[in-house]
């Protein structure tokens, strides 16, 4: 018995501190304010809470409140999800409930915990949960996870994202559960009483349902039992008596529980697929398909039921919870038990999951036909969810889906509702496992699991584990992926005695709470150790009464229970488990008289239960209440003792590996134990000793035992925490002899235990006897097989470990174990190996161990094994020689730098591009842990002549790319060794000048171009403006702030225009011209004669015509302001208000207009400010966050500034984001009948939806335009405006799509007629204009291919319309509206041509846009007689030419003669004088088509900025001028100013159309000119023409233009439409609102380069690629960015030039989809400035430059650097400080004058070359060759690393000089270097030749520097182990001899050249062979 209690002592582990545990959430509630007022509220009307009965109710209900509350509480646990990504905060979060409140707090160990979010909701919660919902995105099925808590209550279930949505989500029933799953939430439907009798409709009622989005339909889950016969049997799982325990997301299961059975069973939880679905639904007809229920628990008496159980042939062991086949038990009838087990025998036949098949006919109709008949048939017994009730069993008369299978004409019709349909499942459960139904008679029915955990063991067996608290069991089923990882496979089910359970997830066990009350820890179904926890059992109170039971050992208490506990374990191993049972239930019963017995157990607080397992952190529930945290430690610390058991546990088998990783957990957590530094002696000591050596013996682990605490006592003693309680026994026990012993005994059986300790002892006293006895090694331990392969893989961790310069330190403590092993296993070259690496280090080691012979037959030796030791190193130092080289291994997962850099080097250095996809195993050899018996490795040869080789280009970027791919990092980079890492920084060197530009954020980042990587993320200027702050800016003087802010225009980002237009303060003067918000001034001379009140009066008629200008300013602000605000959600839009008041000079007095003085237009400024608000809802970006709420919370309480909001609802649609407004806000705006409203409103939201064919916005248009409704409905009495605004909104939503129906009722609404009672009489020119626009829109372009439209006939039609004639029949649905005429307007049977010329017109320059078109063209030719010129308006020649131009595309020509050939040949001829011409008709006529054809100009130039164009257009203008400075005379009337000014504004929006976007000063000026005149002629149209074209000329602060595409010159040409408004009311020609549509044709182009470092815009030299075309080649511009870039499709590509910037290229002919993103987020392009060079702003020239110095002064450039200099140069802060200490001469640097220097060159070198992260590789061969020099070298690794670099320059420099130039060591830096180490180890060599001879005869080399020398040497000179080839050598009588054996060897020639005066030493003495001194060899 002693014996069992001291092994439990040896393994007993500690727990970490504890900490008492208090759910946080129930402080919080405490202070919530609304506890229980919210349940106050329901309880009580308001009206009686105050009444004197309302206070006894109040006292009543707090009563309540407090009594319920603490009962409700619940909480749980989990491990934080939410860190940032560089460094994850692991943090635990909770989610507490109590009553109405949830709680969601979170806290870490070094951070309290702090409440996220807090839900109150209505009704008491009865469950809270996390759950992550996939929302599917509506592009290519990608789903973006919703974090979201739940809540459910009785009702209904609440969500609450993360991002801050909430859903609620009603419940149709009532719930019992709900679980998270990885789809969405299951619900599992309570079962009302009424379920549970026998044939009740409710017993079809599926149970479980699924709801996979807060919005999403809740729908029943479909089951799939498993069987062996097809699959067809898939049913809704509608089993009463299956209760869902336990659900996972990863793997998807659901654990479910039988009632009936006592069975737990484990189901895949999948989506449906598309068969299942229609298995489902479709009614089936056979009866073995009957849907679920129907057959399952329909038979008429319980009786027939069992019956037919028993008589099944085969039953059914598993009856998968009661469905699926005709036999299983019914959900609800009680087994009988008698009756099954006299059956037993034949029931418990089959296998689990075998269904039978006994579906007789009869019994199914006998089963429907008792359903038909049941009395409660008729009534559906749930109230509330008849959807649910009937939907699944419902014929629909359509036939197909209902779910009763039999065409029964007795079924009760009432029931059924026709109209229902079954709700389409999404969800399945497949069954995967269930439980066998235990056999012994006797045993009751396991109750349901408690608990249901997931689990994974040490080595990654993973098991899903269930408490069965009946039993006190936790059953633990391991299961595993399937080869094809789709279908889990449940192997076996182990049971662990146990009272509660928890996982720990972190270190991969399980916490076990046993019976007895002690913790036991297991990992998977093995049983590690106990835990001990530090203050549980030492109990508060005094100790003097108790002292006698606490000195006793701890586990005297659980000694019994132990006993039993062991001995039901052996038992097991013995006895079929029955009987196991049977012990178990006994068990019981003593388990629980022991405590009654014990009074030990009252006085100290046991454990209860366990609970909230997060990471490695579990809760204990004591007896007393309390709630004590503990943590239980990890597995391992130190990251190599980490990595060495991952080695480990790769290569053994998994029973070894665990016994190792047990043993090493006792170990390394005993109680009191080790500190941090004594792990890894504590490791070796424990490993070598499961290998069977004795580490008392060996003298190197003998001092690890010292090294660590002296004795166990201390170590405990100063891991103590508490001073109450003793833990003195304790210590001793720890500090006992014996249980050191025990401790390093190996794990052997039990059986063995007791004589292997005993003659240990033995062992023991006897060496200490006679230390003379040889070592040994232990050939029974339990390792001793594995040691070669042990020895293998941990070699292969040290070649890991050596590539890695934080791992390098961690390597030389591991070479220590290795060598031991490598000695003893007799592997010289191993030895050597090592000796090379640590010289000083290996040689103190001298002792090896025996491994007796007989005993060598019991290793195995793996085939992996070979004799040549591998060395990374000497692999990769062969590649870059260019030698063959065997394959190189590696342990996936665990040596993964191994792995990369080989197959790098094969990549990048071998050139063999296949080397990452197909030929890896070319490189590498994977060792697989099942490699045990394997045949020898195959020897690879690689085909070097074959292999094609790349361009080193392309290697560099695929070598980039790739370790992108793998997950490298430049902070990796730093990591690997200098001389390994060179070609990797070499080719990220090479990559750095031209990368790609689609490359990826990760590889941008690595080739250090940070321009690139922050490119990709989606920037705009106005986000970095917080981290940019500072800029230069052009705002004016601070005091002008106060007004500044209101005139809408701040926004305009200043550091972007300030580059644009640095000279000049033009964006100023823009603002002053477009400022709305402020009085203008007013001066009126007062004339002597004049009366004060006439004065006034002259003063207020002058405002009046200033407030024309006023007024139409808006238009022009929108597009100055155009997308350059980002709103804040929480702030209103700033409206500037548009002010309409003057001021008076010299008193400043005020001058109104609603004096009364004048007469003032009614409702003059209801357009105005409809403009105002369009102008300020278009500062808002497209991309900025707007949503529904914000556009409703910004609606204006004040009536008046209704026009205003319906402006501002037009802008966002203009931008796009008119599409958030819900339907129902849109429905409220449009019942309000407000008329601007609703223009405002259909035009927006047409514009979102442009050319989208939108259905239910072509329902909104439609109800406003009469033509588009059916003939027989209601008459609706829809504004004229409103109607104009629907139809164009027609066009927009079916722009360019060719819409047949809707193109022929535009065709007829253009000619539409004026009807009979007043209707469509006003105003009737801006609706047919809008149907031409309208019908132009919708045919957009499409020419003569209008699909299925040549009936209608277009373009006569329009054609007729044009010009005139008869009118035509009316046809189609419209016929009755027109039959009785109009009785005001006789207009007759002909067309109104005055009407419908303008509509008609630009309805076909539309649709034959750009096609053309001759023919179409020509009918749009000016006539060519004076007579029929008469006939034509002159504006509609203005139109037609306009249309000509337009369809003749490509003939518009950017010079004067072009426009001049648009007239006709009789108005340039010489006039015959006898003809009667009218000059002012010819004139008139001359001006318009001047104008229409400037006006093409500009639409074909537009935002081109094409300098011939703007010359051409600008001359016209000046003509225009000069004719108008002649107005006043006779020769042009007063007729004639308007024609003048109306062509003058036509050809300055041209104008300003061509130069959009580039402020041109010239445009500027004439807006400026025009500004300023406010008299006369100059009315509201005019001014409004102005300032667009001064809007346009400055579109969005310079950062958009127009663009050219189709749907653009739609936009221009209903925006400008020749035709402006007279007066501010006018709509009668056009729509005011329409002017805004030319937002549509703006397209962002404007680049603007930012500097990477700094953040701020910048100039940067473009060069810009046209496309060739037919009126040019291809041409190639420079630009200086920023500047607007030309239309993309132009473009051949675009790139940064050199030499100030990285250079970068855009290539547009491969996508401009890269572009296109760029530019939409403000243009910005991230540029990074190079070294040595300043932005062009400081340094207009270049001469500043680092590389200008050097070519002034003739001395070489490194004299001539100053460090001090650096930082104008570079800004990387590493080497401005590098500078500023190892640069600069200070005091303490004064006599290493020549190191300063050196560093200077150094930095100097790598700021000129641009690779300053050279500079650490640069120091460390410093440092390597003057320690090298200075002949104190400690290990040989720095000179690993000069070879490779040296061998990498030879293999660069063999290559020839040409291909030098990329190489990164270029300067004479390197062979300086080289020169140095020659010479130093050719000093060493003629001195120590003697050791180098000894070293080749294998003799003890001499302790001290010479050897480390010679290792140095050797490593160096790549000089193989010579030690067995001395003889070889030594007998050589010739150099020829040497030189042919030595060939063998694969010396390389000149290192064998060093060799040859030792070599030859024999023959010729040391005297210099054939007469040569050494060194004239090469080196």
């Amino acid at each position: 018995m002693s014996e069992v209690v001291y092994e439990e002592t040896a393994t007993m582990i500690a727990a970490g501190e504890l900490q008492s545990f208090v759910p946080f959430g129930r402080e919080h509630c405490r202070n919530h304010p609304n506890a229980f007022n919210l349940q106050l509220r329901e309880l009580q009307p308001a009206s009686e809470l105050w009444s004197s009965d309302g206070a006894a109710g109040l006292v009543g209900s707090l009563q309540e409140v407090s009594l319920q509350e603490r009962e409700r509480e619940w909480w749980q646990l989990r491990k934080g999800c939410m860190g940032v990504k560089e460094d994850e905060v692991e943090f635990e979060e909770e989610l507490y409930t109590a009553g109405n409140m949830v709680v969601w707090s979170q806290g870490s160990r070094t951070q309290a915990s702090s409440v996220y979010k807090a839900f109150t909701v209505d009704s008491p919660v009865q469950q809270a949960l996390w759950c992550n919902f996939a929302v599917p995105q509506n592009k290519n099925d990608e789903e973006e996870v919703e974090q979201t808590v739940c809540i459910v209550q009785s009702s209904c279930i609440n969500v609450h994202t993360v991002t801050g949505k909430d859903f609620i989500s009603p419940l149709p029933f009532q719930v019992s559960d709900v679980w998270v799953t990885k789809f969405g939430l299951l619900l599992e439907r309570k079962n009302s009483a009424n379920d549970t009798q026998l044939n009740l409709p409710g017993e079809l009622m599926p149970t479980v349902f699924s709801m996979l989005h807060p919005l999403g339909e809740i729908a029943p889950v479909v089951s799939k039992p498993s069987g062996l016969f097809e699959g067809s049997h898939v049913q809704y799982m509608s089993d009463s008596t299956m209760k869902i325990v336990f659900t996972c997301c990863q793997p998807s299961i659901v654990v479910s529980y039988d009632t009936v059975q006592g069975t737990h069973t484990v189901w895949a939880l999948r989506k449906v697929t598309q068969d299942e679905r229609s298995t489902v639904l479709r009614c089936p007809t056979e009866p073995v398909g009957t849907p679920l229920g129907l057959m399952a628990s329909s038979f008429p008496t319980s009786h027939l039921r069992n019956i037919s159980h028993l008589d099944s042939p085969v039953g059914s062991g598993t009856t998968v919870l009661g469905f699926g086949s005709g036999t299983s038990c019914a959900p609800g009838s009680p087994l009988h038990y008698p009756a099954l087990r006299s059956q037993q025998s034949r029931i418990m036949t089959s296998s689990p999951g075998v269904h039978s098949r006994v579906h007789s006919p009869s019994i199914s109709n006998m089963a429907a036909l008792s359903r038909a008949h049941s009395p409660g048939m008729a009534a559906p017994s749930f109230s509330g969810a008849s959807r649910f009730n009937t939907s699944f069993h419902s014929l629909s008369p359509r036939g197909h889906h209902g779910l009763l299978p039999l065409t029964n004409s007795t079924i009760n019709e009432s029931m059924i509702t026709p109209d229902r349909e079954p709700i389409v499942p999404d969800l399945c459960v497949e069954q995967l496992w269930s439980e066998t139904v235990m056999a012994g008679c006797h045993r009751e029915m396991s109750s349901q699991a408690s608990k249901v955990f997931i689990t994974s063991d040490f080595c990654e067996n993973c098991y899903l584990c269930f408490l069965v608290e009946s039993h006190q069991q936790l059953r633990c089923v391991k299961f595993l992926e399937s080869n094809d990882t789709t279908q889990l496979i449940f192997p076996s089910v182990t049971t662990i005695p146990a009272k509660d359970a928890a996982p720990l997830q972190n270190i991969d066990a399980m916490l076990v709470l046993e019976a007895c009350g002690s913790l036991v820890l297991y990992t998977g179904i093995t049983r590690v150790s106990k835990v001990f926890v530090p203050g549980l059992l030492s109990p508060t109170f005094s100790l003097s009464s108790q002292l006698p039971h606490l000195s006793t050992p701890v586990e005297n208490v659980s000694t019994p229970a132990n006993a039993g506990n062991r001995h039901l374990q052996r038992l097991e191993d013995i006895m079929p488990s029955p009987v196991s049972e049977l012990r178990g239930s006994n068990y019981k019963h003593h388990e629980a008289s022991f405590f009654e017995d014990c009074t030990f157990q009252q006085a100290t607080p046991f454990i209860n239960a366990l609970r909230d397992p997060v990471c490695n952190q579990v809760t204990l529930e004591l007896s007393s209440g309390t709630m004590p945290r503990i943590s239980i430690p990890e597995i391992a610390t130190s990251e190599l003792v980490r990595k060495c058991l991952q080695s480990i546990r790769f290569i053994l088998p998994k029973e070894a590996a665990m016994k190792v990783l047990v043993k090493w957990y006792n170990i390394y957590n005993a109680p009191g134990g080790p500190s941090a530094h004594a792990e890894w002696s504590q490791f070796v000591t424990c490993f070598l000793t499961l290998m069977g050596y004795n580490t008392e013996r060996l003298a190197w682990t003998r001092q690890l035992h010292f090294e660590g605490p002296l004795s166990p006592v201390i170590a405990a003693k100063k891991a103590r925490h508490s001073d109450q309680g003793s833990d003195e026994d304790w210590d001793y026990l720890l500090a006992s002899h014996y249980h050191r012993q025990i401790i390093f005994q190996p794990v052997c059986s039990s059986a063995e235990s007791s004589d292997a300790v005993t003659t240990e002892t033995e062992d023991l006293s006897s060496a200490s006897s006679s230390s003379s006895s040889s070592l040994k090694l232990e050939s029974s331990a339990p390792l001793f097989p594995h040691i070669p392969a042990l020895f293998y893989v941990l070699h292969l961790l040290y070649q890991e470990l050596q590539l890695d310069e934080l791992q390098r330190a961690r390597a030389s403590a591991l070479v220590c174990l290795l060598q031991q092993l490598a000695r003893d296993l007799q592997l010289e070259e191993y030895v050597d190996l090592y000796w090379r690496d640590y010289p000083s280090l290996i040689s103190s080691f001298t002792e090896s161990c025996i491994i007796d012979p007989a005993a060598i037959g019991q290793m195995h030796r793996p085939s992996f094994l070979s004799s040549k030791p591998p060395c990374v190193f000497s692999w990769l130092s062969s590649c870059l020689r260019g030698e063959e080289s065997s394959p190189f291994p590696y342990l996936p997962g665990i040596c993964q730098r191994t792995r990369l850099l080989v197959l790098s080097y094969a990549l990048y250095i071998m050139g063999d591009d296949n080397a990452t996809a197909t030929n890896e195993s070319k490189y590498l050899f994977k060792l697989s842990a099942g490699q045990r018996s394997c045949a020898t490795e195959l020897n690879f040869r690689r085909q070097s002549s074959v292999k094609v080789r790349f361009s080193s280009e392309s290697l560099a970027e695929q070598l980039v790319v790739w370790l992108t791919s793998q997950g490298f990092t430049l902070k990796d980079l730093e990591s690997v060794p200098f001389g390994v890492a060179l070609p990797i920084r070499e080719a990220i060197y090479r990559c750095r000048e031209q990368p790609c530009s689609d490359w990826s954020e990760e590889v941008c980042l690595l080739i250090g171009r940070q321009d690139l990587t922050k490119q990709a993320h989606k920037m705009t200027l106005a986000k970095s403006k917080a981290s940019v702050g500072s800029g230069l800016s052009l705002e004016p003087p601070a005091t002008t702030e106060a007004d500044e802010e209101e005139d809408g225009m701040s926004d305009i980002v200043q550091e972007v225009t300030g580059l644009i237009w640095s000279q000049d303060l033009r964006v100023q003067e823009v603002r002053r011209l477009l400022q709305s918000s402020r009085p203008v001034r007013v001066s009126v001379v007062q004339l002597p004669e004049v009366s004060d009140h006439e004065y006034i009066e002259e003063k207020e008629n002058k405002l009046l015509q200033l407030c024309q200008r006023t007024m139409a300013l808006p238009v022009g602000r929108g597009l100055f302001t155009l997308f350059s605000y980002h709103p804040v959600p929480t702030e209103l839009l700033p409206v500037p208000k548009l002010n309409l008041t003057g001021r008076a000079p010299p008193r400043n007095t005020m001058v109104d207009l609603n004096s009364g003085n004048i007469d003032v237009p009614p409702n003059m400024t209801s357009w105005p400010s409809f403009h105002n608000g369009v102008a300020a809802g278009l500062k808002i970006a497209p991309a900025s966050h707007v949503d529904s709420a914000w556009i409703a919370y910004n609606k204006p309480k004040s009536p008046e500034l209704a026009n205003e909001y319906a402006g501002f609802l037009m802008a966002l649609g203009l931008n796009g984001h008119l599409t958030k407004l819900a339907t129902l806000n849109i429905h409220d705006y449009l019942t309000k009948g407000h008329e601007m409203t609703s223009i405002g409103l259909l035009l927006g939201v047409s514009s979102a939806k442009l050319g989208t064919m939108d259905m239910s916005i072509t329902r909104l248009l439609s109800i406003h335009i009469p033509a588009l409704l059916p003939p027989t409905s209601t008459e609706l009495d829809v504004p004229h405006n409103i109607q104009v605004a629907a139809v164009i909104g027609i066009g927009l939503v079916y722009q360019g799509t060719g819409h047949r129906h809707n193109a022929e009722v535009l065709l007829s609404e253009i000619g539409r007629p004026p009807g009979p009672e007043m209707e469509y009489c006003t105003d009737r020119e801006s609706y047919s204009l809008a149907a031409g626009l309208a019908l132009g829109m919708v045919c957009l372009g499409h020419g003569s291919n209008l699909i299925g439209m040549t009936d209608l006939n277009v373009p006569e039609q329009l054609y007729q319309y044009m010009v005139g004639g008869h009118r035509r029949a009316q046809a189609g649905a419209n016929r009755e509206r027109h039959k009785s005429p109009s009785y005001q307007i006789k207009e007759g049977d002909t067309i109104n041509v005055d009407v419908t010329c303008p509509g008609a017109t630009l309805a076909l320059a539309m649709i034959y846009l750009k096609t053309n078109n001759r023919s179409i063209a020509d009918w749009l030719k000016p006539p060519d007689t004076w007579f029929l010129l008469d006939f034509i308006k002159p504006e509609f020649l203005l139109l037609r030419t306009l249309a000509r131009c337009i369809i003749m595309w490509d003939e518009i020509l950017p010079n004067t003669e072009w426009v001049k050939s648009n007239i006709p040949q009789i108005m340039r001829g010489n006039f015959d004088p006898s003809e009667d011409i009218n000059m002012e008709t010819m004139a008139q006529a001359q001006d318009y088509i001047t104008a229409g054809a400037c006006m093409a100009m500009g639409l074909r130039f537009a935002g081109s900025a094409n300098s011939d164009a703007f010359d051409c257009l600008y001359e016209f203008a000046r003509t225009f001028m000069k004719m108008m400075s002649f107005a006043g005379t006779a020769a042009v009337g007063a007729m004639g100013y308007y024609n003048l000014q109306t062509g003058l504004s036509m050809i300055l929006l041209a104008m300003s159309m061509v130069m959009a976007g580039t402020g041109n000063l010239k445009v500027l000026q004439l807006c400026r000119f025009f500004h300023k005149r406010t008299g006369g002629e100059m009315n509201y149209g005019f001014h409004m023409a102005h300032h667009m074209a001064l809007g346009l000329l400055f579109m969005g602060g310079g950062r958009y233009t127009l663009s050219t595409s189709n749907s653009a010159i739609a936009a221009l040409l209903c925006a400008l439409y020749p035709h402006f408004p007279a007066h501010s009311t006018d709509n009668r020609y056009h729509l005011q609102a329409l002017r805004h549509l030319a937002v549509l044709a703006a397209e962002p182009r404007l680049l603007v380069p930012v500097d990477v470092d700094s953040l701020k815009p910048c100039y940067a030299l473009l060069e810009v690629t046209y496309k060739e075309t037919r009126w040019y080649n291809e041409t190639t511009v420079e630009l200086m960015a920023p500047t607007l870039l030309p239309e993309l499709h132009l473009l051949k590509q675009v790139r940064v030039k050199g030499p100030r910037y990285w250079e970068l290229t855009l290539d547009l002919s491969k996508e401009t989809q890269h572009l296109k993103s760029i530019l939409s987020r403000d243009g910005v392009l991230y540029v990074k400035l190079r070294a040595g060079q300043l932005p062009y702003k400081d340094d207009p020239q270049g001469w500043k430059s680092l590389l200008t110095t050097t070519i002034n002064h003739r001395n070489s450039g490194v004299t001539a650097f100053k460090p001090e200099a650096i930082s104008t140069f570079t800004s990387e802060p590493a080497l401005i400080s590098f500078a500023e200490f190892f640069c600069k001469t200070s005091e303490a640097m004064k006599h290493r004058k020549d190191t300063l220097v050196l560093f200077s060159a150094m930095l100097y070198e790598c700021v000129t070359q641009e690779c300053s992260e050279m500079l650490p590789t640069y120091i460390s061969i410093e440092q390597a060759v003057s320690a090298l020099r200075r002949g104190d070298v400690q290990q040989t690794f720095p000179l690993w690393q000069l070879r490779l670099v040296v061998e990498l320059w030879d293999s660069r420099m063999l290559r020839g000089p040409a291909n030098s130039h990329d190489t990164l060591l270029t300067s004479e830096f390197l062979p300086v270097m080289k020169n140095a180490v020659d010479v130093a180890l050719d000093e060493w060599l003629k001195e120590n030749s003697s050791v180098l001879g000894s070293y080749m005869r294998n003799e003890v080399l001499p302790n001290d520097t010479r050897s480390v020398m010679l290792a140095s040497f050797l490593v160096y000179r790549s000089i193989s182990c010579l030690r067995n080839t001395h003889t070889q050598l030594e007998g050589c009588g010739s150099f020829g001899d040497l030189l042919y054996r030595s060939s063998q060897l694969g010396i390389p020639l000149r290192d064998l050249l060093r060799l040859v005066p030792v070599l030859l030493g024999s023959v010729s003495g040391s005297q210099s062979l054939l007469g040569f001194p050494p060194q004239v060899f090469p080196s």
